[in-house]
């Protein structure tokens, strides 16, 4: 199994499931992932493959890199002699004649129901014999543990593919909105230039300085200038995109830009100061939110 290189980004929600029939059992691969910042991975595995835990874990840490993943393999025997557990006697014997003891010893009650209370005992339900784990079943096994992780990769991809449609929206929609603005920079700045004019004439019943109101005007007007915000923010919506483009592991870095994203839009609202301008960045601000809650999932 090889990582995946592919120029597209991928969800971490992903599952795969895979059944392995050997002669006598069936094995049973069973991954799923969700969101993570890093890899937060938990495994269950049946005991004649725990042996094989650590290569388990290497081999799913390489291909899926991020995401709280869950793995879980078990064992169904076929034979239904064998389903039952095996009881270990020489344990139940041993369990049997210390409890005995302790209750002579220390004048302590036994037990009622001895084959109950010995059945409850650690390692009663076991075998006594280790048995060595072939290449052959092994090979299997590993076949179905990567068929179940590549499962869970087209899984991710297709749900990638997904937020990458809705991401793209978006930043359309962001980008229009944007565009929207330029109609009512002028008229902004002629109501800002008009409502300090007349609030000056109707206050004062002496003339004031032309040149010094127009000073004035500009450097207010300059504050309020908000065309170095829709540069960076329209600059921030074309990196999202080609950063969406060069496929995956660009989960972290899409955050980092959506959260530039909103910065440039927060100011663009503080120096508004225009009715219309502000319905605008409310606008943006929403398909902002849906950007920053789905990149939370992406690889």
């Amino acid at each position: 199994m090889h990582k995946t290189n592919n120029l597209m980004i991928q969800s971490m929600t992903g599952y795969g499931k895979v059944t392995a029939e050997l002669p006598d059992k069936k094995i049973n691969v069973e991954i799923k992932s969700l969101n993570s910042k890093a890899l937060d991975l938990s495994t269950r595995i049946a005991p004649a493959y725990r042996e094989k835990e650590i290569e388990i874990r290497s081999e799913i840490a390489k291909i899926l890199e991020r995401g709280k993943v869950d793995f879980n393999l078990w064992i169904e025997k076929k034979d239904t002699d064998q389903l039952a557990s095996p009881i270990n006697t020489d344990v139940v014997s041993a369990y049997y004649k210390r409890i005995k003891d302790i209750s002579d010893t220390l004048g302590i009650p036994e037990p009622e129901d001895w084959f109950a209370t010995l059945l409850r005992l650690p390692d009663v339900m076991s075998k006594t014999e280790t048995i060595e784990l072939d290449d052959q079943e092994w090979e299997a096994v590993r076949t179905a543990i990567f068929d179940a992780i590549s499962h869970l990769v087209d899984f991710r991809k297709q749900e990638g593919e997904a937020l990458e449609n809705k991401f793209r929206e978006k930043i359309a929609n962001i980008t229009q909105l944007l565009a929207t603005v330029d109609k009512y920079e002028k008229e902004r700045v002629e109501k800002i230039k008009a409502r300090i004019t007349d609030a000056l004439e109707k206050t004062l019943s002496v003339d004031y300085d032309k040149t010094r109101l127009e000073q004035e005007l500009i450097y207010y007007i300059e504050k309020l200038d908000i065309n170095e915000e829709k540069q960076r923010l329209s600059n921030h919506l074309k990196y999202f995109i080609s950063t969406l483009e060069a496929g995956n592991g660009q989960g972290k870095k899409l955050g980092f830009i959506a959260q530039e994203m909103g910065r440039e839009i927060n100011t663009l609202g503080s120096k508004s100061n225009h009715a219309e301008m502000q319905k605008i960045v409310v606008q943006m601000k929403d398909e902002l939110e849906q950007i920053k809650e789905q990149v939370l999932n992406v690889m």
